[in-house]
Formats: structure tokens, sequence, C-alpha cells
């Protein structure tokens, strides 16, 4: 507790002595242009177009190599075990010819999946699923998690397996901003 009043107090001089030596005049500095330097080598190292797929779908001793393919070669590379890990995962898939609501078999399904990219529609609704259009973007008020339950879990009409069908969580716990940035504010 002690520790905690001595940072506090140290906090508030150091705020006092930046803010006391402030100017509010305009001077004739102007202010310092930075440029960013793009050389050298760069590596992607995480990718998340869909929310929790990389996390569930990739095998722990793959990620580092999921992480790095580029979207184009992702499929050809994981479906197979994207596949398995669906098959094992679900009940939903448990009987050759099962599909998800989609109508999309284990095997097409997690080709759909092992490609992890957000697509976006540009000439029709941008939803992640709306009962009618699917995968077509996202909104900040989709029900990401819940729609990815859905299919993987919810079999071929979203009826089977319904308490793996939801995350529970149906809004979220404040409003979102109707302009930019439109992320509801902090707590």
């Amino acid at each position: 507790m002690k520790f905690n009043t001595i940072l506090k107090s140290v906090f508030i001089m150091a705020s006092l002595i930046v803010l006391a030596s402030c100017s509010d005049d305009n001077d004739s500095n102007p202010t310092p242009v930075y440029t960013v330097d793009f050389s050298g080598s760069y590596m992607q190292k995480d990718q998340m177009g869909r929310p929790a797929i990389n996390t569930v779908f990739v095998n722990s001793d793959m990620k580092d190599a999921f992480n790095v393919t580029i979207p184009s070669e992702q499929g050809a590379s994981f479906a197979s075990m994207f596949e398995a890990n669906l098959k094992a995962l679900s009940p939903a898939y448990a009987n050759d010819g099962d599909t998800n609501a989609l109508g999309l078999d284990a095997a097409t399904f997690a080709s759909v999946l092992a490609t992890d990219v957000l697509t976006v529609s540009l000439d029709g609704p941008t939803t992640f699923y709306d009962g009618t259009n699917v995968l077509t973007g996202r909104n900040l008020s989709d029900d990401v998690i819940t729609v990815e339950l859905l299919l993987i879990f919810g079999g071929e009409d979203f009826s089977e397996n319904p308490n793996l069908s939801d995350d529970n969580v149906s809004a979220n716990d404040k409003e979102f901003l109707s302009s930019f940035p439109y992320l509801a504010s902090p707590w």
C-alpha cells in the first residue's frame, strides 16, 4: 500500500513537471517530420482473418507455419488438418454425408476455413451471417463466435448440439457509436 502511494506521488510530480514545462505559444519550431524506414526483411508473424479459427483448428506444432503461409496457399497446405480436427471436435460431422447449414460437408467446410481471410462483399450486405448472407464481411455487431459455433456444431439446420452452438454473449457490453471510430467508448 505504501509503495502504491509513493508511486502515485512520483507520477503526479512527473506529470506536473511536464505540464509546467509546456508552452502554449506558437513559437517557430516546426513539428518534426518523421520518416519510416521500410528497408530490410519483414515477415508475417500472426494472422486471424476469422476469429478463433486459427486458434481451434491449427495444431499447436503448426501455428507458426500456418501464420506465415500466405492465404492463397493455406487451403492446399492445411485443409486436411482442419478436416481431421473438425471431425474430431464436432459430432455434427460424425456420419458420411453430414453437412452444415451452408450445405458444406466436412472436407469442403475445412477447405473454406483453412483459407483464413475475411472476405468482403463489394456489392451486397457486409455481414458475417445475417440469416441469408454468410461470410460477406463483418459488422462490429456480428456475433462471429456464435456463427462459427453454429457452422461447426449446429448441423444441417443449426439444431444439432445446441449446448455447443452458442457462446451465450448476445450483445456488446456497450452500444457502438454511430460515427467514426464506431467502437464503443471505454468503460
